[in-house]
C-alpha cells in the first residue's frame, strides 16, 4: 500500500513540475510581451503558473483555487479580446482548460487532502470555459448570411466575340474576363449527381534537372470545335478530345529553364480564327494553308508561339518558323529568366497584345515590361506601350534599339472590349517592388493600376492608379472584369470591375476611366525609409473586402496559448500602423498581404442576374528592409542573380536595401515544418457581391485543415474541419445558379449555390488544382474540368491530372428533354 500511496503522491508533483514550465515561459514571454507594448496577460498568467506550481510541490490545495482564479480570468480575458469566436477563444484556452481539467482528476486532488469544496471553484471554471467553447462553435462572427437577387436584369448580355454558348474561347471564356457560362443543364438542383466522366494526365510532373524551386500549374483550357487545349508545367501544349479525354497531339517547344527561374507557370493560351479573307496588318492577303485556328501561346523562356490547332504544327508564316523571339527583341537585359511570360495574350483581328512578368526584387537593371502588339499572321511588331518611356509608343529604332531598362510589367491576363476596340492592361511597378527611391517620374505614371489602350495603336485612352508610389508589391493583380450594369431607368453602364491586393474593388465607366463606386482617397501611415517617401494618402474603394479594422491583439492566433504568445510579440515588434504602413528596417507587418486579398483568380460575375462570386483571402506577410554591409552587396560579383522564389531575402541590387519577405507565420511552429498563420482563421472565404447595389450580401469561411500540413515534418492526417483556408485560383458561375471553386488549400472541387453561397456538392481531387476551372457542352452534355496540377509555393501535392466532371448519361438525356 506505501508504493502505491508514494505513487499516487507523485502525480501533484509532475503536475507542478509541467505547470511551473508552462508558466515559466508564460513569464519570460510575459517579459518580453511588456517590453513590446504588448498584452500584460502572459505575464500575470505565467506568475499565476508559477505560484499555483509552488503550491502543488507542497500539497497545499489552495493551488486549486489559484487555479480556478488563473482560468477564470484567462476566460474573461479572452471573451474581451476575441468575442464569441471559437478560432480566437481555442488557442488562448487550450492548454489552461486542459490543465484545470487535470487538476480536477482524483490522482490529483486526493493527495492534496482537498475536499469536495476546495475543488468547486475550479470545476465551475472549467465547466464554465468549456461551455463557452461549445458555445462558441455554434457562431461565427465571419460568416454573413444572404441572398443574392434571382432576377434576370440582362437577359442577353453582349457577346462581342460570338462566343457560342456550348464553348469556351478564351482564359475566361471570353477576353470580357467574366469567367461565366450560359449553360444551365448542370444546375444547383443536379449539381449534387456530379460523377467523374474522364481523367487525362499529362504525365509532365516537376523535377527536371534545371526545374527551380516553384512549378505552379496553373492552366485554365479553352475549349471550341470539341476540343480542348491547355499547357503543362514544362509549357508543352495539349491538344484532347473534349468528349473523352483522349489526346489528339502534343506540341513541346522545349522551353529553356534554370534553376534560378522565380516560377515555372502557364495559366492558359488563347486562339485566333481567321476570317474568310484575311488580311495582315500591312493590308496583304494571307494564304491559309494552315492554321485556319491557331492556338496562342507564351513560354517562361520568352518566346511567344502560333500552332496550328488541327495538327499541332508550328504556323511557319508567323515570325521565325511559328515564334517570336521576345526576350533578345529590344530588350535592354536578356538574362534567361528575368523575363518570363506566364499568362495568355489578348488576341484580336488583327494583333497578339503581350505582356510579361519581370523578375521581382532582383535589381534595377531589369527587362523592360513593355507591352508589344504583333500582327497575328505576320509576327511583325505592330505597336509598343512602354510605360517607362517618356513617349511610351516610341518604336526601336537604330538610335533606340531598346525598351526601357526595367519598364513597369503586367505579368497577369488583360481583359478587352471588342465593340470599344479596348485592351485593359492590369500594371504593376518596375522592380524592385518595395522599394521606390530610385523610380523616375515617367516610371510612375501608369503604376499600379488599369490602363486602357486603343487596341489597334496602342494610344493611351485612359488610365486610373489605385495604389500611389506602390511600396507593398501592390500590383493590379487580377484580370478586370468587363461587364454591362442595369441602371435604375434601364439603361446599361459598361464597368469595369477591378479587384485588388489590398482588397478594394475599383469600379470604373471603361470608356473613360471615371469611378462608379467612390474611391475617396484617406490619410495612410508615413515615415519611408531614408532616401524613398511615401505619399500622404490612397485612393479606398468604398467596394471592398478589407477588414473594417486594422490588425489588433483580437487578431492574434496560434496553436496555443504559448505560440499564440509569442506570436503576438512578434506582431508588438513589428511596425504596423494600419493599410500601407512602408517598410522599414524594424520589419513591417503587411495587412492585406504582399500575396494580396485577391490574386490572379479575379471574379466570377454572371451578367445576367448581375451578382459575382468572389474568393478572397486574408494572409499578413512581413517586409522588412535589409541595409547594405559585407554580406548584402550593392551589387554582387559579375552578373547581378537573384536565388529562386518570391520569398526570404531578395537583393534589390543596386538600391540602398535588399529586402526580406516571407508571410506573418508562427515563429514557433514554423522549425517543425508547419506554415501557421498568426492571424485568426478564416485565411480564405467565399463572398457573394450584388453587381446593381455593389454591395457584400453574403460572406462564409471556406475550406478545411484536411490537407494543410502537406509538405511538412509531420506526417500527419489532419481532420477535415472548416476553418476557412487560402485559395489561389479562380472561381467559375453558371446560368445554373451554381458555381465551382478548386484552388483552395485543402484537394477538392466544390459547387455552390449562387444565391446563397452554400456548398452543395464537392468531390475529392488526387492533388491541389491551385488553378481556375471551365465548363462547355459537347453533344448536349455539359462538363466541368479542373487541372490538378498542384502548386509549389502553395504547399499542395504536384500532380498532373485534367478531370472531367459530368451528369450521368441517363440524367443528362432527362434535362435535354425537358
Amino acid at each position: 500500500m506505501s508504493s502505491i500511496s508514494k505513487t499516487r503522491g507523485l502525480w501533484p508533483a509532475i503536475a507542478a513540475l509541467v505547470i511551473a514550465i508552462i508558466g515559466l515561459l508564460l513569464a519570460i514571454g510575459g517579459v518580453w510581451s511588456a517590453i513590446e507594448g504588448g498584452p500584460l496577460y502572459y505575464l500575470i498568467s505565467g506568475i499565476g503558473f508559477l505560484l499555483t506550481a509552488a503550491l502543488l510541490f507542497k500539497r497545499n490545495p489552495a493551488g486549486l483555487a489559484l487555479y480556478a482564479l488563473i482560468l477564470f480570468g484567462t476566460l474573461i480575458w479572452a471573451l474581451c479580446v476575441t468575442g464569441l469566436d471559437v478560432w480566437g477563444l481555442l488557442p488562448r484556452l487550450d492548454i489552461v482548460l486542459i490543465v484545470g481539467i487535470v487538476l480536477l482528476l482524483p490522482v490529483i486532488s486526493r493527495p492534496l487532502a482537498a475536499s469536495r469544496a476546495a475543488t468547486l471553484p475550479l470545476l465551475g471554471a472549467v465547466g464554465l470555459s468549456a461551455l463557452t467553447l461549445v458555445v462558441s462553435a455554434f457562431m461565427d462572427p465571419h460568416d454573413q448570411e444572404g441572398s443574392l437577387p434571382t432576377t434576370i436584369a440582362n437577359m442577353h448580355p453582349a457577346n462581342p466575340e460570338n462566343v457560342p454558348p456550348e464553348e469556351w474561347h478564351a482564359y475566361a471564356r471570353t477576353q470580357a474576363g467574366q469567367r461565366w457560362s450560359p449553360l444551365t443543364q448542370i444546375n444547383s438542383k443536379n449539381v449534387d449527381k456530379l460523377k467523374v466522366a474522364w481523367v487525362m494526365h499529362t504525365h509532365d510532373l516537376p523535377g527536371a534537372p534545371n526545374d527551380p524551386a516553384e512549378a505552379t500549374n496553373e492552366a485554365t483550357p479553352i475549349e471550341f470545335n470539341n476540343t480542348l487545349y491547355f499547357c503543362s508545367i514544362h509549357q508543352k501544349l495539349y491538344s484532347v478530345d473534349a468528349k473523352t479525354g483522349k489526346t489528339n497531339w502534343i506540341f513541346d517547344p522545349k522551353v529553356q529553364i534554370r534553376p534560378t527561374f522565380q516560377h515555372l507557370t502557364c495559366r492558359g493560351v488563347s486562339k485566333h480564327t481567321a476570317p474568310a479573307n484575311p488580311v495582315n496588318s500591312d493590308g496583304q492577303a494571307v494564304s491559309l494553308n494552315d492554321c485556319a485556328n491557331r492556338i496562342v501561346m507564351l513560354v517562361n523562356d520568352g518566346r511567344l508561339l502560333e500552332v496550328d490547332a488541327a495538327t499541332g504544327q508550328r504556323c511557319h508564316g508567323f515570325g521565325n518558323d511559328g515564334e517570336v523571339d521576345l526576350r533578345f527583341s529590344h530588350q535592354p537585359y536578356t538574362t534567361l529568366g528575368e523575363y518570363a511570360p506566364t499568362s495568355p495574350p489578348v488576341v484580336t483581328d488583327k494583333y497578339v497584345i503581350v505582356n510579361s512578368a519581370v523578375r521581382d526584387n532582383g535589381s534595377i537593371n531589369q527587362p523592360s515590361g513593355a507591352t508589344r502588339a504583333y500582327d497575328v499572321y505576320t509576327g511583325k511588331l505592330a505597336w509598343v506601350f512602354d510605360a517607362a518611356n517618356p513617349d511610351p509608343n516610341e518604336m526601336p529604332s537604330e538610335e533606340h534599339p531598346h525598351f526601357h531598362s526595367n519598364s513597369p510589367n503586367s505579368w497577369i491576363v488583360s481583359a478587352y472590349d471588342k465593340n470599344l476596340n479596348l485592351v485593359y492592361i492590369p500594371m504593376g511597378v518596375g522592380t524592385p517592388d518595395e522599394w521606390g527611391g530610385h523610380r523616375s517620374k515617367e516610371a510612375e505614371r501608369f503604376v499600379p493600376g488599369i490602363v486602357a489602350l486603343n487596341a489597334d495603336t496602342g494610344k493611351l485612352a485612359w488610365f486610373y492608379q489605385t495604389v500611389h508610389h506602390d511600396l507593398w508589391d501592390m500590383d493590379v493583380p487580377a484580370q478586370p472584369t468587363l461587364v454591362d450594369i442595369t441602371q435604375k431607368d434601364g439603361s446599361l453602364v459598361p464597368a469595369i470591375y477591378v479587384p485588388a491586393k489590398d482588397g478594394d474593388v475599383f469600379v470604373l465607366d471603361r470608356r473613360t476611366g471615371k469611378t462608379i463606386v467612390p474611391a475617396p482617397e484617406v490619410p495612410v501611415p508615413q515615415g519611408a525609409a531614408p532616401g524613398d517617401y511615401t505619399s500622404p494618402t490612397q485612393p479606398t474603394s468604398q467596394l471592398t473586402l478589407r477588414p473594417k479594422a486594422p490588425m489588433s491583439d483580437k487578431d492574434i492566433w496560434g496553436g496555443t496559448i504559448i505560440d499564440q504568445m509569442f506570436c503576438s510579440v512578434y506582431f508588438h515588434s513589428l511596425r504596423y500602423e494600419g493599410p500601407f504602413t512602408p517598410p522599414s528596417t524594424q520589419g513591417t507587418l503587411v495587412f492585406p498581404g504582399n500575396l494580396g486579398m485577391f490574386e490572379w483568380g479575379g471574379l466570377s460575375v454572371d451578367p445576367q442576374r448581375q451578382i459575382a462570386f468572389i474568393n478572397p483571402i486574408a494572409l499578413p506577410f512581413v517586409s522588412q528592409l535589409v541595409p547594405r554591409g559585407p554580406d548584402n552587396p550593392t551589387w554582387p560579383k559579375g552578373e547581378a542573380k537573384a536565388s529562386s522564389g518570391e520569398t526570404g531575402v531578395q537583393p534589390n541590387y543596386g538600391t540602398p536595401f535588399g529586402i526580406n519577405l516571407h508571410p506573418f507565420l508562427d515563429p514557433v511552429l514554423l522549425p517543425l515544418g508547419l506554415p501557421v498563420p498568426c492571424r485568426i482563421p478564416p485565411w480564405g472565404t467565399v463572398a457573394g457581391l450584388d453587381l446593381r447595389t455593389n454591395k457584400i450580401v453574403w460572406q462564409h469561411r471556406n475550406g478545411t485543415f484536411r490537407d494543410s500540413l502537406h509538405g511538412s515534418s509531420l506526417p500527419i492526417q489532419m481532420p477535415p474541419i472548416k476553418i476557412g483556408v487560402p485559395s489561389l485560383g479562380g472561381p467559375l458561375s453558371t446560368a445554373g445558379n451554381v458555381a465551382f471553386l478548386t484552388s483552395t488549400q485543402d484537394y477538392y472541387i466544390r459547387a455552390y449555390d449562387m444565391t446563397n453561397g452554400k456548398v452543395i456538392w464537392k468531390d475529392r481531387l488526387p492533388a491541389g488544382a491551385q488553378s481556375t476551372p471551365m465548363t462547355y457542352s459537347v453533344n448536349g452534355r455539359q462538363y466541368i474540368i479542373t487541372y490538378a496540377g498542384g502548386h509549389g509555393s502553395f504547399l499542395s501535392k504536384m500532380g498532373d491530372s485534367l478531370i472531367a466532371y459530368a451528369l450521368p448519361e441517363e440524367k443528362t438525356a432527362q434535362d435535354a428533354h425537358h
